[in-house]
């Protein structure tokens, strides 16, 4: 008997994921869900609409304590660090419990284009001696990957997915753009304001930067006040672009309920990958640019010079009225 031709296969299993008592979803570079099976629309709520993402679906579903368990108070966070690892390999497998009693094993395939399969097997009647040893365990592998104060990648896992993203971009020649961040004059805001406004700030900025990067980039906390962007498969338009649509977000927020006036900026360096280049070297180019940033007056970008060629043109960006 022939095979048959690929559209007959893709319709076999498609009505083959649509009918399996297995929850199946197909989610887009942008993370929306395009495809669930029913079992999947009955464990998590949800039904395809295309515009709702899978932080929009886990959001719902906590705010109505559905779908996962989960143990963490702030959910906010425990969003932040699930989106800082998602997306970020091509395979990835974990286990979960869910509201209704049962025990999962999800597994995220994640394609070179960004489109991502989400597959979970019930579990729940497999040996459960050493369950409850396997999640500290994971619980601790997934703290030590995440800013505490902010959900996002720490410095460890920031700098583990730009290493791997640079040894892919030996090979697939995908460009890549990498921006260092840092927010202006945050000193004057723990010094005037205390440190939980100072913290305010943070948690803001890092969800704002969430918000701006798509699933396949990564960001994190790097230190006090400074962050890093990752973004793939980007040319110098699309990443002014991101960083463009940050600083206007930024710049009208408004975190501090005591100080509704009080807003604040960020400066930003931003460096293109170049071929034979280390990881440090690429982390001090941009480096150099966020300095720039600074001394030509702040809540601005500057681009990078190439390792060869003279220094682009810095990019000032309209004057805020909230300079913090």
């Amino acid at each position: 008997m022939a095979i048959p031709p690929p559209e007959v296969l893709a319709q076999q299993l498609l009505a083959l994921h649509a009918d399996s008592p297995q929850p199946v979803a197909l989610f887009d570079p942008d993370d929306v869900l395009c495809f669930a099976n029913e079992a999947f629309c009955q464990t998590f709520h949800v039904r395809p609409d295309g515009h709702t993402r899978w932080i929009d679906m886990m959001r719902a579903n906590l705010a109505q304590a559905r779908g996962n368990v989960v143990s963490a108070t702030d959910h906010e966070a425990w969003l932040a660090a699930a989106a800082s690892r998602r997306g970020k390999q091509p395979f990835r497998a974990f286990e979960a419990d869910l509201r209704d009693g049962r025990w999962i094993w999800m597994s995220e395939t994640t394609h070179a284009n960004g489109w991502m399969l989400c597959s979970a097997n019930d579990i729940t009647a497999l040996r459960t001696e050493d369950r409850a040893l396997r999640q500290e365990r994971d619980l601790a592998m997934r703290a030590a990957l995440t800013d505490p104060l902010t959900g996002i990648s720490n410095r460890l896992h920031f700098m583990q997915q730009l290493d791997q993203q640079l040894r892919n971009f030996a090979i697939t020649r995908m460009p890549l753009a990498l921006a260092v961040l840092d927010l202006d004059h945050f000193k004057a805001i723990n010094d005037q304001l205390g440190h939980d406004a100072g913290d305010r700030v943070i948690r803001d900025f890092a969800h704002l930067l969430q918000q701006c990067s798509r699933r396949g980039d990564g960001c994190g906390r790097v230190g006090g006040e400074e962050f890093m962007l990752l973004m793939q498969d980007v040319d110098l338009p699309q990443a002014q672009a991101i960083l463009q649509r940050l600083q206007e977000q930024v710049r009208a927020s408004r975190p501090l309920p005591a100080q509704p006036e009080r807003g604040y900026t960020f400066s930003a360096g931003l460096a293109l990958a170049e071929p034979g280049e280390s990881a440090a070297q690429w982390c001090k180019r941009a480096d150099l640019a966020l300095y720039q940033a600074k001394a030509q007056g702040r809540d601005r970008w500057v681009l990078s010079a190439p390792t060869q060629g003279l220094v682009p043109e810095a990019e000032p960006l309209p004057p805020s009225d909230s300079k913090a």
